[in-house]
């Protein structure tokens, strides 16, 4: 039984987008492209940009060809003069060491190391919450209610007519003519397996009557292994409120036939970022690198403990099962060492504290370390698959109705085919703004 992780999860109005790193960062081209290849054809990179743009005003890139400016979500980065040493040490190493400069991680050819583009303005987290339902709120068509648990979708034979909610203790029932799911990669496949949709040993083996048996709800479970390198650094901590994700470098290693395999992150220990596992002794300052794998051939699965909607369902990521992961990532963590050695980024490194220099240099004491201490980005994904009714495993047609069933959606981060190379929140709102237009198109 591996180590336990800590999954944070945005339980508030707005959803993870309350809590995140506040990244709105795209991912490849060829990530969406990949998609329609597998039978998504709505969901080519073509086709997926102008919502991209709906969503945004960008501060930086006005109204080009690549932004928008005048969506709901504003969007900047931290001009070069606010950046913290380490920040400017990082990007200056990077540099040094043979990283292009990427003026803008959103343009379709992005690589390199750049400023991060951010929905954090003036210190506020522009969350959904504020930038998405304020606007909504007045509207006499929508209530939104917070502290509700929902149990599970109710049927009547092959059709969704309501869900079972519960508040305060009472348990009520909400019908509807449709019914959407939003509740996240892990959220929404648990409904629906509590609902008696998902694979059919499964729910039997609960005593869950069985609605629809869909083999792949809560399989195909992607996410970004990453790994934490921690520093001890020169001088005092910088205060709580100093901002830490400014800058970030996307990268591959020579010899890739992708590009965008790694995110590489200078992070400030006291930033919430920080995975829980990186601990140390004292009240020094400490920053770290955080690397991460973008594209991993790892998956994991999802599946209930109990039929009790209240209890965790259980979660095996399976982090770095693929052999392939571990031999990337001991490279990417070299390259962050590279990095480190820099004089634009040493300057501000006391002592490189884990892992050691001796145990970057040796394979096996490197595979070990990163079993030990990797952890996720967070951008669980991919539990609720979206494809045709010809794959097996597929749980929604790209339409987001869950095949086999009426009246039922799935609409989050749970259907993408497979983890973009980027974070997830930007997709996440933009397959929410494509599958409303086709809501309000009847499709």
């Amino acid at each position: 039984q591996p180590e336990p992780i800590i999954i944070p999860r945005g339980k508030a109005t707005g959803g993870s987008s309350a809590i995140n790193g506040q990244v709105v960062f795209r991912g490849l081209p060829e990530d969406y492209d990949q998609w329609a290849e597998w039978g998504n054809d709505e969901w080519a990179y073509t086709k997926i940009l102008p919502y991209f743009r709906k969503m945004e005003n960008d501060w930086d890139f006005p109204g080009d060809d690549f932004h928008g400016n005048d969506g709901p979500l504003p969007v900047r980065r931290f001009k070069r003069e606010e950046w913290i040493p380490i920040a400017e040490g990082f990007y200056q190493a990077c540099v040094g060491v043979g990283f292009p400069e990427d003026p803008d991680q959103n343009n379709p050819d992005s690589t390199g190391v750049a400023a991060r583009p951010l929905n954090n303005i003036d210190g506020v987290r522009m969350s959904t919450a504020l930038t998405y339902l304020n606007l909504a709120r007045h509207r006499l068509n929508i209530t939104i209610r917070g502290g509700v648990a929902i149990r599970r979708v109710l049927f009547q034979g092959n059709r969704a007519v309501g869900v079972e909610a519960e508040s305060g203790g009472e348990v009520f029932n909400v019908e509807g003519s449709e019914i959407i799911l939003s509740g996240g990669a892990i959220g929404s496949p648990q409904v629906l397996l509590l609902s008696g949709v998902g694979p059919a040993k499964e729910l039997e083996r609960l005593g869950i009557n069985v609605v629809r048996d869909l083999p792949g709800v809560g399989k195909n479970l992607r996410d970004h292994p990453a790994a934490y390198m921690l520093f001890k650094g020169e001088g005092e901590s910088p205060d709580i409120d100093t901002p830490s994700l400014q800058v970030g470098l996307r990268f591959s290693l020579p010899g890739s036939p992708t590009r965008g395999d790694f995110q590489m992150t200078p992070t400030l220990m006291s930033s919430e970022h920080r995975p829980a596992s990186v601990t140390y002794e004292g009240d020094t300052f400490h920053f770290g690198i955080s690397v991460g794998l973008q594209n991993a051939r790892s998956a994991g699965e999802l599946y209930l403990n109990s039929t009790d909607p209240h209890e965790q369902p259980y979660l095996n990521y399976d982090l770095f099962s693929d052999s392939s992961d571990r031999e990337r990532m001991r490279g990417a963590l070299r390259k962050a060492g590279e990095v480190a050695e820099h004089p634009a980024f040493a300057a501000h490194v006391v002592e490189q504290v884990n892992p050691t220099k001796e145990v970057l240099a040796d394979d096996a004491a490197l595979d070990d370390w990163i079993m030990t201490n990797c952890y996720t980005q967070h951008h669980i994904s991919g539990t609720c698959k979206m494809g045709p009714s010809s794959d097996p495993m597929a749980v929604v047609d790209q339409y987001g109705h869950v095949h086999g069933l009426e009246g039922l959606r799935v609409v989050d981060a749970s259907v993408m085919p497979d983890v973009i190379r980027a974070n997830t929140n930007a997709t996440t709102i933009m397959i929410a703004e494509r599958v409303s237009d086709w809501i309000k198109e009847g499709k």
